[in-house]
C-alpha cells in the first residue's frame, strides 16, 4: 500500500479504464484525497459518466432533456476534478511488464503507449447477442446499454413510428422496456425463455408480476427466439409461434466486458468475471478492477458471484481509491439488492431466492404475507406481497422480495440493512419504525414478516407452500379454508373443505387425528389463529403460507401461460 498517493518520493500516475459508475467515481475519489495523484480516464465511448439506468425512461418520455442523464460531462468532469479525460479512446492491450497501456483515439486511428503506476479496470459488461438465424440482418433490433443505444432507438421510433414492439428477455431492463414502448403506443410482446420473468424472484412471486404485465402486454414464457425473418420484421419462436415486430429489443443478459483483462494475462472467473481480492485486487498487485466486469463474493454465500448493479460498482470504485491512495478498505461482498418498476407495479429483491439456497444446500424456511402499505383506513393503502427466506435454527436472514404498488422500496431496503447489520428474524420484530397513518402502520410489514418467520423458527407453527399443496390434497390430506362461506365462494384452491374460522371449536370431531390437516385463509393471518387452534387440541396441522393469494397468482399464471404454448 502507498501513503500520500506517493511512490517513492514521486506522486504516483493512476490509469483509469472506462468511466460511468465504478471508474467515474474512482478517479473523483482518487482526486478528493489527493491534489497531486496524475489521473487519466480513458473512455471507449463519447460520455464519461451517464445514467444508464434512466435510459429506458428516457426512450418512454418520462425524462424529457436528455442532458438530464449525463451525471458529468468530460468538460465538466476535467474541470472540476484536475484530471486527463480522454473519451473515444479504446485501451487495446496492457504490457504488464512495462507497466503501460496502448490505446487508440478512435476518430483518428491515432496509436500511442501511456505509462502507469496504478492501473483500474472498469469496462462494464456487453449484451449477450446469441448466434440465432438472421439476427445480424435484422435492422430493427437494438441493445440498450449507452446513450448511442438510446439515441439510436429514439431515432428509429420517430422515424419509422413503430406500432409492435418484442422484447426479447424478461429481465428487469426488458420489462422497463417494455412499460416505457408501451407508453410510446406501441403494443408490447415480451417473450422470455424461463419459465418466470424477473430471475431474482421465486416463481409465485414472479407470477404476481406477469399477472399484471399480461393486463399491459403480451407474454410468452419457456419460449425463446428460433430465428429472425424479413430484416426482423418476423420474429419465429421455438414453439412455432410468429410475431409480428416493428421494434425489437433484445434484452437477455449481459457478459463482463473481459478481452483486455483476459489478453493482458489477468485471472477470470468461470462466469468470465475478472477475479479480484477483497481489496479488489486483480492477481497483477498492480492493476484493479471493479463493477460489471469483476467476480467478487456472494455476501450470504461467500461464493463467487458476478453482479451486474449500479451500487457494487459505485462502492468498488470508492474503495479502490481509498485502497490505491493508502487507506486500504475491504468490499465485504455483494448482496445484490435490487429493484424495478413494472408498469403500476414495484418488484424488489435483496439477498439469495430459494434456487440459489437449495443450489448451495442451505437450509431454510420460507413464509409469505400480504400486509398494506400503510393503515388500512387511512385512503390509499394498497397490498404489498413479501417473502422472506431464513435460517430456522438460527432466525438468519437469507433473502426478501417483495411486490407492490406502494411501500415495497422502504421494506426491502430496511431488511436488506438488517441482513448487512446481522439482524435475525427475532429482531425485525423489535424493528421501532416510523408510523403514521399514511405511511405505515402500528405493526409495520417489516415487524409482520419477523413475527410470521418467527413463529416458524420457534416451531410455534408450521406452513406448506402453494407449489406443494395440490400434491397433498392428492395424497389424500386435508385441506381447510377457513374463511367465510361468501369468500370461500368467489375462489379456492380445488379440494378444500370450507369450515369459518369461527366456527372451528365446534367442528374439531371432523379433523382426523392420523394425518396433518392443511389450513387456508386468504393471507394467511386466519390460518395461523387457527393452526393455533387445532394445535392446542391435539392436531397436527400446517398453514398455507400466504393463503389463497399465494396460491391463485402462482397458478393464474400457469394458466395463463399455458394458454399461449
Amino acid at each position: 500500500m502507498f501513503n500520500n498517493s506517493q511512490i517513492g518520493g514521486v506522486f504516483m500516475k493512476v490509469i483509469v479504464v472506462g468511466g460511468v459508475a465504478g471508474g467515474a467515481t474512482a478517479a473523483a475519489r482518487l482526486r478528493r484525497i489527493s491534489e497531486k495523484t496524475e489521473i487519466v480516464v480513458f473512455e471507449r465511448g463519447k460520455y464519461v459518466s451517464f445514467a444508464n439506468c434512466g435510459l429506458p425512461y428516457y426512450i418512454g418520455g418520462e425524462i424529457k432533456e436528455r442532458e438530464k442523464l449525463l451525471v458529468q460531462t468530460v468538460e465538466g468532469m476535467s474541470k472540476r476534478f484536475a484530471m486527463d479525460i480522454r473519451n473515444e479512446t479504446e485501451v487495446t492491450s496492457i504490457n504488464r511488464n512495462t507497466k503501460t497501456v496502448t490505446a487508440v483515439h478512435l476518430p483518428t486511428g491515432k496509436e500511442y503507449t501511456e505509462s502507469y503506476d496504478k492501473l483500474l479496470l472498469s469496462p462494464g459488461a456487453r449484451p449477450v447477442i446469441p448466434p440465432i438465424p438472421g439476427l445480424k440482418e435484422s435492422e430493427n433490433l437494438f441493445t440498450l446499454r449507452n446513450i448511442p443505444d438510446t439515441d439510436q432507438i429514439n431515432g428509429w421510433i420517430e422515424e419509422r413510428k413503430p406500432a409492435q414492439a418484442v422484447i426479447v428477455g424478461g429481465g428487469f431492463i426488458g420489462l422497463e422496456m417494455a412499460e416505457n414502448l408501451y407508453a410510446c403506443g406501441m403494443d408490447v410482446t415480451i417473450v422470455e425463455m424461463a419459465d418466470q420473468i424477473m430471475a431474482p424472484l421465486d416463481k409465485e412471486m414472479a407470477s404476481i408480476v406477469e399477472n399484471r404485465v399480461r393486463d399491459f402486454a403480451e407474454l410468452y414464457l419457456n419460449d425463446g427466439v428460433k430465428e429472425f425473418r424479413q430484416k426482423g420484421n418476423k420474429i419465429i419462436l421455438s414453439s412455432g409461434k410468429e410475431l409480428s415486430s416493428d421494434l425489437t429489443i433484445l434484452s437477455i443478459g449481459v457478459t463482463p466486458e473481459n478481452k483486455l483483462a483476459e489478453q493482458a494475462g489477468l485471472a477470470l472467473g468461470e462466469r468470465g468475471g475478472i477475479i479480484v481480492d477483497e481489496y479488489l485486487q486483480t492477481d497483477d498487485p498492480y492493476i484493479y478492477a471493479v463493477g460489471d466486469a469483476v467476480e467478487t463474493i456472494d455476501y450470504i454465500l461467500q461464493k463467487p458471484v458476478v453482479v451486474p448493479l449500479a451500487w457494487p460498482a459505485n462502492r468498488q470504485g470508492r474503495i479502490v481509491a481509498d485502497t490505491i491512495s493508502g487507506k486500504p478498505a475491504a468490499y465485504p461482498g455483494t448482496l445484490g439488492t435490487a429493484i424495478a418498476k413494472v408498469f403500476d407495479l414495484t418488484a424488489a429483491s435483496a439477498g439469495k431466492n430459494e434456487k440459489q439456497l437449495r443450489e448451495a444446500g442451505i437450509n431454510y424456511k420460507a413464509v409469505h404475507i400480504h400486509p398494506l402499505s400503510h393503515a388500512g383506513y387511512y385512503p390509499g393503502a394498497e397490498q404489498i406481497s413479501m417473502k422472506l427466506l431464513f435460517d430456522p435454527g438460527q432466525g438468519t436472514i437469507l433473502g426478501v422480495q417483495a411486490v407492490g404498488k406502494e411501500g415495497v422500496d422502504k421494506r426491502v431496503d430496511v431488511i436488506s440493512t438488517a441482513i448487512r447489520g446481522n439482524l435475525t428474524v427475532f429482531d425485525l420484530q423489535e424493528i421501532e419504525l416510523s408510523y403514521a397513518p399514511p405511511y405505515s402502520s402500528a405493526k409495520d410489514p417489516v415487524n409482520m414478516l419477523g413475527y410470521a418467520a418467527s413463529h416458524v423458527a420457534e416451531e410455534e407453527i408450521d406452513v406448506v407452500h402453494a407449489w406443494e399443496i395440490n400434491k397433498r390434497i392428492e395424497a389424500g390430506e386435508m385441506l381447510v379454508d377457513v374463511r367465510t362461506p361468501e369468500e370461500f365462494k368467489k375462489g379456492s384452491v380445488p379440494g378444500a373443505v370450507n369450515i369459518d374460522l369461527d366456527s372451528l371449536r365446534e367442528r374439531l370431531a371432523d379433523f382426523p387425528k392420523d394425518k396433518p390437516v392443511n389450513i387456508t385463509c386468504q393471507v394467511g393471518l386466519r390460518g395461523y389463529i387457527a393452526v393455533r387452534i387445532l394445535k392446542e387440541n391435539g392436531i397436527e396441522a400446517r398453514n398455507l403460507s400466504g393463503g389463497y393469494k399465494t396460491y391463485s397468482e402462482l397458478f393464474r399464471s400457469q394458466e395463463m401461460n399455458a394458454l399461449f404454448i
